[in-house]
């Protein structure tokens, strides 16, 4: 029973679809053009329109005769007028007094009661419970009325439970309340209602009706407590047009505004106007409302959206970093080996001229002790021949033979010189011929790392070494593998595998021109077709626009007739009222002409509608396809 706030008096049909009946099938009263409200006459007073007029409207419906209940209704339309309900509200529950829906389940007509009624304890905690929420509610009763509870003080509980619950249910004080007890408890779908027996009403505080009796009471105190929860609880159920945010999306808000927009449209309707301007202009704002903030948030959404678009665009248009930090890494490790590799042949150069320095050295100190033999045997020979007596003819020619020996020494003085001037000058020239082999060397090492020649080599010459060095033997200063018959023919070798890589490269890149050409072509032809599929959505945007331009003019033409009829229609119903019977037939054929007006505009809308509809549907399927086929295309030329 809590499920809604709001009823709906509109009839539902045998298929449980709410119907509004049509002018033409409503019975109106002969001697009356009032337009009644759609739940008809009701026992309150009269609604007065706000616009005077001697034509009130009256309500097309009938009614059951009975209070709004605000149990079934809005919590917010608590001032509404005599007989004002919704149009059209399907989604609303039925009133609870409708004659349509049923009383109880079933199954429950045989459902007996669970709770421990005949329990002192349970009727203790009952009557507690009971007596705190009357006098919480303003209803003062002491606990020995409920001990020793008459007639008359369980009618008085009753009523007030009951109008607690639903104020809106009709309770008549001047009927039996025999009449009057099981009926409410019925309509209110007391589970138990079947088990209550009405003589004992007569003497309610009896042993064998006292239980019962005290759990209908509990039992409605419990379900007027639900009933304040759930109206303190703010659930979206409760339908409040005020508790509605600024964004919502929940179908029970939605619902909320559509009854508060009914509401509205069907107080103007009440009060003869036909055009509901205000309450549309108040619903377009409050989805104006509702729309403006996801429309910014949608703007946003979609400018970073073109944004990570554009990046990553560029992102797929250049090469990933990675590969080119890859492609670092192994520059940098091939870098890395051949540097190890150089600077372990400038490791053994050094080490050659070290043992080279080594050995100069040793060849110094031997010729330093050759040359203190010859100084000390020079010393010897020279007190000898002080010591010797010799004639002036031997020294004369001891002279001579010095002087002699003297200029023989002088000549081989100035050849040795020369030969040290010749020594010195092959030797400059000796280190420049092995600086410029040293040059050619490093020239040819670098070479080989530039073209990627180092040991270990590919299959079928990974036992081949083209690397070169000097070493300081004089016979063969060159360190390797044979210039001529080794390393010449390798390297011519490899020279011949890289031409025929180059040719094969070469009409593989003319292959792939070739290819790219024909892909070049191929988007040429989808792209002319994009066009002429354009020219051909024009013309159907072409065809819809003059179809709906069409359907304009007819809307146009069938409402003018629509106002005709309307006219005439008013026309009859004034001349109904003097000619008497004689004219009703003819209002009548003019409310089926009428009708049959409004039904030709709506099939001429819903025909323009679902013709854009087909248009808009058609386009968006052409520019799926396209982009399916661009987006193939793509994939293909990135995979090639």
């Amino acid at each position: 029973m809590m499920d809604s706030r709001r009823r709906s008096t509109v009839q539902p049909d045998l298929h449980g679809s709410t119907r509004i009946p049509g002018p033409a099938s409503v019975k109106k009263p002969q001697n009356s053009t009032l337009r009644m409200s759609l739940a008809g006459p009701a026992l309150r007073a009269p609604h007065l329109p706000s616009s005077g007029g001697s034509n009130p409207r009256q309500s097309i419906l009938q009614s059951q005769n009975i209070n709004p209940n605000p149990l079934l209704q809005s919590t917010t339309k608590q001032n509404y007028a005599v007989g004002r309900t919704p149009l059209n509200n399907s989604t609303r529950r039925g009133s609870t007094w409708g004659g349509g829906a049923p009383l109880a389940p079933s199954g429950s007509q045989g459902q007996k009661d669970p709770r421990p009624l005949r329990e002192r304890a349970f009727q203790t905690q009952m009557k507690q419970d009971i007596s705190a929420y009357l006098k919480g509610s303003g209803y003062e009763i002491s606990q020995a009325t409920l001990n020793n509870i008459t007639g008359k003080d369980y009618r008085s509980i009753f009523d007030f439970l009951v109008s607690t619950l639903d104020p809106c249910h009709p309770l008549n004080q001047n009927a039996r309340f025999e009449d009057e007890f099981v009926p409410a408890l019925k309509a209110l779908r007391y589970p138990f209602a079947h088990s209550i027996d009405n003589k004992w009403l007569a003497a309610p505080a009896s042993m064998h009706s006292w239980p019962a009796l005290l759990g209908v009471l509990h039992w409605l105190v419990e379900a007027c407590k639900a009933r304040a929860l759930y109206e303190e609880s703010g659930d979206p159920t409760l339908q409040k047009s005020s508790d509605v945010p600024e964004e919502f999306d929940d179908l029970w808000d939605h619902q909320a505004l559509a009854f508060d927009y009914y509401d509205q449209a069907y107080i103007l309707w009440l009060d003869m106007v036909d055009e509901f301007t205000e309450p549309n202009e108040n619903l377009e704002d409050r989805y104006a409302r509702k729309n403006e903030r996801a429309q910014m948030d949608l703007d946003d959404k979609t400018g970073q959206l073109e944004q990570s678009t554009i990046e990553l665009s560029k992102l797929k248009s250049t090469a990933p970093p990675i590969t080119k930090l890859q492609q670092e890494i192994d520059t940098l490790r091939v870098d890395c080996e051949k540097f190890l590799k150089i600077l372990d042949k400038y490791e053994s150069r050094k080490k050659k001229l070290q043992d080279q320095i080594v050995c100069e050295k040793a060849e110094i100190l031997t010729r330093g002790g050759l040359l203190d033999q010859l100084q000390a045997e020079q010393l010897k020979l020279s007190e000898i021949v002080k010591t010797q007596n010799l004639s002036p003819e031997e020294v004369i020619k001891m002279n001579t033979d010095h002087e002699t020996l003297s200029q023989n020494l002088k000549d081989l003085k100035q050849k040795i010189a020369e030969t040290n001037r010749n020594v010195m000058a092959l030797e400059i020239h000796s280190a420049k011929r092995l600086g410029d082999a040293e040059e050619a060397i490093d020239a040819y090492t670098n070479l080989l790392s530039s073209l990627e020649l180092f040991p270990p080599l590919a299959p079928p010459l990974q036992d081949v070494d083209l690397t070169l060095g000097l070493q300081t033997n004089v016979q063969n200063m060159l360190a390797g593998a044979d210039i001529r018959r080794v390393i010449k023919p390798t390297l011519s070798a490899i020279a011949e595998s890289k031409r025929s890589e180059r040719a094969s490269v070469e009409s593989e890149r003319i292959k792939f021109d070739n290819e790219l050409d024909q892909l070049t072509l191929e988007c040429e032809n989808i792209d002319e077709e994009i066009g002429e599929v354009e020219k051909k959505v024009v013309a159907l945007n072409d065809q819809a626009d003059e179809l709906r331009d069409v359907a304009q003019q007819e809307a146009l033409v069938a409402g003018a007739e629509t106002g005709r009829l309307e006219r005439d229609l008013a026309h009859a119903k004034t001349a109904a009222l003097a000619n008497g019977m004689g004219v009703k037939s003819r209002l009548q054929a003019l409310q089926f002409d009428y009708q049959e007006q409004v039904e030709k505009v709506s099939r001429l809308k819903e025909a323009t509608v679902r013709a854009i509809i087909k248009n808009t549907h058609d386009i968006a399927m052409f520019k799926a396809e396209v982009s399916r086929h661009l987006t193939e295309l793509r994939v293909f030329a990135e995979g090639e």
